[in-house]
């Protein structure tokens, strides 16, 4: 069985380069969508909260129109009442019983006043529901439209940058398989825990990329010999010389070129 190649340290630190400047195309790519994605999902979640509102003020409307006829059908039943006990008052025998009718007539003419009075209030509760109603369904309008806006833009962009960043991920993928699981935790782990997520820079001006540190000569002798993987003691970025990185750039903006199109 043939003994599977081994894979030399320039090698491991093209390939981890390589996958710096395809992680950091995607980081590109999604920095274009922005906030947009967060936007519409605020968006969604908004015009949910004034549709509910809107059920939930009409359902209100329901409840006090059933109210409402409910008070007109017990004044009407009281204006039956009393013109039963009026018609009443006129065959009674004595006092007693008339003066019973009358405290009838007063309580049924009270219970009128009483159920007009909450008539009076509902009607109330209705214009200011109606008021509350029109606002919501401006804001609505307006929130709705907004979406649809958003959303149109955010498409867009999706349809212009899904295939190229599903093509990098899968790129992404490939190159981390030309490195040993150990670099590639390494990696992801110091790219998780900068800003720019750049976890291997080059050397610019005598410096690690993105730092004002100066790398001492000799490190640099060895970054440029390729012969092991060095750090930035104190950034901890990966470091490769600026010849190896030019080199890739001009490698991997042939294949940005190609997945773009």
């Amino acid at each position: 069985m043939a003994k599977k190649a081994e894979v030399s340290v320039e090698e491991r630190l093209r390939a981890l380069y390589d996958l710096q400047l395809i992680d950091s195309r995607v980081d590109e790519i999604r920095n274009v969508r922005g906030e947009l994605p967060l936007e519409v999902r605020d968006l969604e979640d908004e015009v949910e909260g004034l549709n509910l509102r809107m059920e939930k003020l009409n359902d209100s409307l329901t409840i006090i129109d059933d109210e409402i006829k409910s008070k007109k059908n017990l004044i009407e039943e009281a204006k039956t009442l009393i013109k039963k006990y009026s018609e009443q008052q006129k065959n009674v025998r004595n006092n007693r019983e008339y003066n019973s009718l009358t405290k009838e007539i007063e309580f049924q003419e009270l219970e009128i006043q009483l159920a007009e009075k909450h008539i009076k209030e509902f009607k109330v509760q209705i214009e200011q529901k109606k008021e509350v109603i029109s606002e919501t369904k401006d804001r609505l309008k307006d929130r709705t439209a907004h979406l649809k806006h958003k959303k149109g833009e955010l498409n867009e962009i999706l349809k212009e940058t899904e295939k190229e960043e599903e093509a990098l991920n899968s790129k992404s993928e490939d190159f981390k398989k030309k490195i040993d699981e150990r670099l590639v935790n390494a990696y992801q782990r110091i790219r998780n825990n900068v800003k720019n997520g750049l976890a291997v820079v080059a050397i610019e001006r005598g410096a690690s990329g993105g730092s004002f540190f100066t790398i001492p000569p000799q490190v640099q002798v060895e970054i440029a010999s390729r012969k092991k993987v060095i750090t930035d003691e104190h950034s901890g970025r990966i470091l490769v010389d600026a010849a190896l990185a030019e080199e890739e750039k001009i490698k991997m903006n042939k294949l940005f070129a190609k997945l773009s199109k």
